[in-house]
């Protein structure tokens, strides 16, 4: 409970008449008169307020993309009387970034009173959203008191995919070498089923005659690329990645590429590794393949051990005997030790082997800081070194025959997307 205005006011009269009856006898006892009409107030809104319920409806997206910011709406509405002024506290679940907001409302009886809260989660997973916290003002005006009949939200929070100009984009950047290789080669590498965007000129009618239904051929510079996507879910993804931890990130740049892949009809798939390999997707086509993937990486969590990219390539190489992409998303930093040098090794050249990591922005500002305190020298020293040590990492990858690159937060996909696009137009795979 709360004292309003008029609550105060009355323990304010309380208060001055108790002084005066200290001066004045004949006025000893007149403090009592506001100080019951208050007790007598308050009780009779206890009473009334137990009768005026809100309720409160809480509307969100059913499925959360990680890192995109959405609208959350409460819907408040009450029955009981003709104007009721409440006061609520709007806030989201901690995973998700969101500014809280403490307002004062006039529900009319009968109608919805809508407010909605622009918020961003930052970490994937099913949450709780709380109702929000409420208090309403007793019909005398004397005091708020808190209340609570808001029925609890669930958010599903699954990684993001590409938005249409994201693709758009990529499109863009395919159109030249989407067509060159089409029909190109006189080398038939297999016959497959016929697709409507075929040209003519590559069915082949006696096959179809054959099978009673078109079929196409497929030439051998028109055969799909195969990629599988190595993230990295070891105790290094709690780490903050911009707005989100770098376990999010890396998810969502899997769940891009994996979805740029299939929209070229290429093969992808996944496997998720910490301190061993934790689950594998074999490369598969097509719309099912981007909901599988999906669904798989919605449920990762950051495990207790450090990622080993060893075990996690020799699962691969023994599992995967034809040649493929492997994209690993990890910390070169910290992995990009023996283990990281050794899962290179197994991969090449066997495999194409794209090492994709992060670089701190934060770090990279430091050297050039302007100095403030004795300490400043020093982390600047220490960021310098650790880009020293980055880029040796890559250029030690690179030496072993894998493609290795480092991006910021925000620039990651987009990085990783353009190498992909890369070794499609180069058919290096």
């Amino acid at each position: 409970m709360s004292l309003q205005r008029n609550g105060l006011l009355l323990i304010l009269l309380t208060g001055l008449l108790g002084i005066l009856g200290q001066w004045d006898t004949a006025l000893a006892r007149l403090w009592a008169a506001p100080a019951a009409l208050l007790l007598a107030g308050l009780a009779y809104e206890i009473t009334a307020v137990r009768r005026r319920r809100v309720d409160v409806t809480l509307s969100a997206p059913e499925r959360w993309p990680l890192g995109r910011e959405r609208t959350m709406s409460f819907v408040f509405t009450q029955c009981e009387t003709t104007r009721l002024p409440i006061q609520t506290v709007l806030s989201a679940p901690e995973p998700f970034t969101a500014e809280g907001r403490a307002l004062t409302l006039a529900l009319t009886r009968g109608r919805e009173t809508v407010i909605e809260m622009r918020a961003k989660p930052r970490r994937l997973g099913r949450f709780v959203w709380p109702g929000p916290r409420m208090r309403v003002s007793g019909p005398l005006q004397l005091a708020w008191w808190p209340t609570s009949s808001a029925a609890p939200c669930t958010v599903m929070v699954i990684p993001d995919l590409l938005t249409r100009a994201g693709r758009a984009a990529g499109e863009l950047r395919d159109a030249g070498s989407a067509t060159r290789f089409t029909g190109g080669s006189t080398e038939v590498a297999q016959l497959r089923e016929y697709r409507h965007e075929d040209p003519l000129r590559v069915i082949d009618w006696k096959a179809s005659a054959r099978r009673g239904r078109p079929i196409s051929r497929e030439f051998a510079a028109e055969r799909r690329l195969e990629m599988l996507l190595a993230v990295d879910v070891g105790r290094a993804g709690a780490l903050a990645a911009g707005e989100i931890d770098r376990l999010g990130l890396y998810v969502n740049v899997a769940a891009r590429l994996a979805q740029r892949a299939v929209e070229l009809d290429d093969s992808v798939g996944v496997m998720l590794f910490a301190q061993r390999p934790l689950r594998l997707l074999a490369p598969a086509r097509g719309a099912a393949a981007v909901t599988r993937i999906r669904a798989l990486l919605a449920e990762c969590t950051v495990q207790p051990g450090q990622g080993n990219p060893a075990l996690a390539a020799a699962r691969i190489r023994a599992t995967h005997p034809r040649r493929m992409l492997v994209v690993m998303l990890t910390d070169l930093l910290d992995a990009a030790g023996e283990e990281l040098s050794e899962a290179v090794r197994l991969l090449t050249p066997k495999h194409l082997t794209l090492v994709c990591g992060l670089e701190n922005p934060h770090l990279a500002a430091l050297p050039a800081a302007p100095v403030h305190d004795a300490l400043d020298p020093f982390r600047a020293l220490a960021a310098s070194e650790y880009h020293r040590t980055l880029a040796g990492n890559v250029r030690a990858l690179r030496a072993l025959g894998a493609a290795a690159l480092t991006a910021r937060p925000e620039q990651l996909d987009r990085a990783v997307l353009d190498a992909y696009q890369r070794f499609r137009r180069q058919r290096r795979v």
